[in-house]
């Protein structure tokens, strides 16, 4: 085998190797970690329109060169800490809510085709701010919903309402929520401190409320056991006894005096913070009314920005239609315009030509003739003498008469039978050659007969033998 051959083979043979190395190369592993996005010529979706990527998560796909690529998104957690100060809740108080958010790429077919769509090529520190600004957002809103005790002792029913409102707006760009914990809450009012202070006051009267009810039944006891024994011993005990009870009346009396203050206290607030609810709830309704409408409008104006951009590019279409199709019906009756301006052109210089041949003709017969134009008249018309005879005999030999019925009843006053008649006014039909020639200006040449003269014609014919 020549060397030339065996090279040739193993250029091939390398090259086949290499191609099928790299058509492998293009088949792509998705760790676990990550979510493959395949992108490029992927197909359509059920509604026709093209399919922006395909997401692949711990599998493989097949990237076709030249019309697909890849690219990796990573399912690491992010952590997020948002201090949010002067938040205003539903009582009108700003509150300071420090907190910490954990958040990731969700991995759920749709929110996973979001994060595809919206996230791919971002930075880490980029998506970490664009999930903060939903973060603060959602926060400010939930705060402005719910009241200082609700968030600050019913920490589950606000964590609850953050996880909820965060992650639905978290999964329009592909992420969701793994952790949240919120650290503390305080305000600048102090009013947060108030209520712990007052709990911590409530808590100790109701303990002292106890002592003192227990002291109460105590003394009682003593009380009627001393009775008993001040009664059997003496009437000052019961006199002594009797002053006891009377301040202890004056105790009571002012206590309940006490608890009626303080519902009057009590009512007094509540009726303060359903009202300041009540029109934090307003506030929050005409804010959202004036957000829809100025939503509205902006959808309205660009829908009619639309149906204008549309509009008047279908109208610079149809003038330019309108345009082309003037501008080839010009170009065609031009063209017709010029063929039959050639046409008769053409047509004219023909007939000049042949006008010019005739009179040159005309010319030689007349240098024949000598010089005489009547001359080469007669020759013209003895040349075409042949021709006028057969249009004369055509004129009748066409006439087909199958059948000719004559009652011949003998010979009428000018001598001749009605079958002699009919063939007369036959040829009569024929118009004579004389009539022929007179109608055109010219005369009967000599040589072909001259006209008798009709006067000449009825006078009667002398006998010259008489004579």
């Amino acid at each position: 085998m020549q060397p030339q051959i065996v090279i040739l083979i193993c250029a091939v043979v390398l090259v086949l190797v290499s191609f099928i190395i790299w058509i492998c190369s293009r088949y792509k592993k998705c760790p676990s970690d990550k979510i493959m996005v395949v992108y490029g010529s992927i197909g359509k979706n059920k509604d026709g329109t093209n399919r922006s990527a395909k997401c692949i998560h711990g599998g493989a796909e097949f990237v076709i060169p030249v019309f697909q690529s890849y690219a990796y998104l990573d399912l690491t957690p992010i952590s997020i800490q948002v201090d949010l100060k002067n938040a205003l809740s539903r009582q009108n108080i700003r509150i300071d809510v420090p907190s910490r958010f954990t958040v990731g790429i969700s991995t759920e077919p749709g929110v996973m085709q979001n994060a595809a769509e919206r996230l791919l090529g971002l930075q880490l520190s980029e998506i970490q701010e664009l999930s903060k600004d939903i973060i603060f957002g959602q926060l400010r809103l939930i705060i402005a919903t719910m009241d200082i005790e609700e968030i600050n002792t019913d920490r589950d029913k606000f964590l609850a309402a953050v996880s909820s409102n965060v992650e639905t707006e978290l999964k329009k760009i592909g992420l969701r929520l793994i952790n949240v914990n919120v650290t503390d809450i305080s305000d600048e009012s102090g009013y947060i401190a108030a209520l712990g202070k007052e709990a911590a006051a409530k808590a100790i009267n109701d303990a002292k409320r106890s002592v003192a009810e227990q002291d109460r039944d105590g003394s009682i006891g003593e009380a009627n056991a001393r009775m008993d024994q001040r009664i059997k011993v003496s009437e000052a005990d019961s006199v002594a006894i009797q002053g006891e009870n009377e301040a202890k009346m004056k105790i009571a009396m002012s206590e309940a005096a006490l608890k009626e203050k303080e519902a009057e206290a009590m009512k007094i607030a509540t009726t303060a913070e359903k009202i300041q609810a009540a029109k934090a709830l307003e506030e929050s309704y005409a804010a959202e009314q004036a957000a829809e409408q100025a939503r509205r409008a902006k959808e309205q104006a660009t829908l009619e920005a639309d149906i204008i951009v549309r509009a008047e590019a279908k109208k610079k279409e149809m003038e330019l239609e309108a345009e082309a199709e003037a501008e080839q019906l010009r170009r065609k009756a031009k063209g017709e315009a010029d063929a039959i301006y050639a046409k008769m052109e053409a047509e004219a210089r023909g007939l000049e030509e042949i006008l010019k041949k005739q009179a040159a003709g005309f010319a030689e017969i007349v240098k024949s003739a000598g010089g005489d134009a009547d001359a080469a008249l007669k020759l013209l018309i003895a040349d075409k003498l042949e021709d006028l005879m057969r249009v004369q005999v055509d004129a009748v030999k066409n006439i087909k008469i199958d059948k000719v019925t004559v009652w011949d009843g003998g010979q009428n006053g000018d001598g001749k039978t009605s079958t002699a008649n009919f063939i007369s006014g036959m040829m009569k039909s024929v118009p004579p050659l004389d009539e022929v020639f007179t109608l055109a200006g010219m005369q009967l040449p000599s040589i072909l007969g001259k006209k008798i003269d009709e006067n000449k014609a009825d006078a009667p014919v002398e006998d010259t033998q008489a004579q």
